[in-house]
């Protein structure tokens, strides 16, 4: 195979986003290639409650500019994803209650990682809280940010999303099954683009996000093979794929001008 090869270590306006006060909280929120993220002690944290049955967490209280770049927006609420969620409790910027309201640890989200739920897996965190810190704007593939960019869109990327729009026309309760219904489905070894992610943009909306800058699978255990790239690519049109591979936290990324197995004389 021929390609490029990078290695890095490692209601209706309600829908829209708001920026908020405290935007010097954020300015925190990035941390070198190859660190871990440290812990920030904060005046004024977001808080969330998960909910199980979605495997995504409820945002109840805004604080800082970065849910402007994070979350989907449904109804008039933001509902974060569990690597989102992670990331942002990893930096000190989030309380996470359950259901009693009792307070959740980051060792319970761990468990929750590690285990595969809610379509996450350790290494697609990994890859998350990656790209995140280097700042690029990431989403789940075929969750659309908002259901006025779904509106405002006249061509759907995956079937994901054209089911995700018959459900929630109505809004209410569908809202929340339509969440479900996407992130329970979710296979974590599936052939398809994990994450679409958008270069760093001050300009950045939910209602309106425009196509991503290339769309991201990561590779489970192995290289993918010619079927397999192709098969994804057909998947992503005109964006650009890239594939990442996950090995003893070190992150690296592919991308193919050319796929063709050499012929041996």
């Amino acid at each position: 195979m021929e390609g490029k090869t990078r290695g890095c270590s490692s209601s209706e306006d309600s829908d829209d986003e708001v920026y908020l006060q405290n935007a010097s909280e954020d300015e925190d929120l990035q941390f070198s290639s190859g660190s871990m993220p440290k812990l920030q002690f904060r005046n004024v944290k977001s808080k969330s409650t998960w909910n199980e049955e979605m495997g995504m967490a409820e945002v109840t209280e805004k604080n800082g500019k970065m849910w402007v770049t994070t979350g989907i927006v449904r109804n008039g609420k933001i509902y974060s994803s569990i690597e989102e969620t992670l990331y942002l409790m990893e930096l000190g910027a989030l309380d996470l209650l359950d259901n009693g309201g009792r307070s959740m640890s980051l060792t319970e989200i761990y468990e929750k990682v590690a285990g595969r739920k809610s379509g996450c897996s350790w290494e697609l965190f990994e890859v998350y809280r990656h790209l995140k810190s280097l700042g690029f704007i990431i989403g789940r593939h075929g969750a659309a940010w908002s259901l006025k960019s779904i509106r405002s869109s006249d061509k759907s990327v995956t079937l994901e999303v054209t089911e995700e729009r018959k459900q929630v026309v109505d809004m209410g309760s569908e809202v929340e099954l339509s969440i479900k219904n996407f992130f329970g489905q979710l296979q974590i070894n599936e052939m398809r683009p994990d994450f679409d992610v958008y270069l760093p943009n001050s300009r950045f909306r939910k209602s309106s996000p425009g196509d991503p800058s290339f769309l991201l699978h990561l590779s489970r255990g192995h290289p993918p093979s010619r079927a397999e790239i192709q098969a994804l690519q057909r998947q992503c049109g005109n964006i650009p794929l890239k594939i990442c591979l996950v090995a003893e936290g070190r992150v690296s990324f592919f991308s193919f001008d050319k796929v063709e197995v050499p012929v041996l004389p």
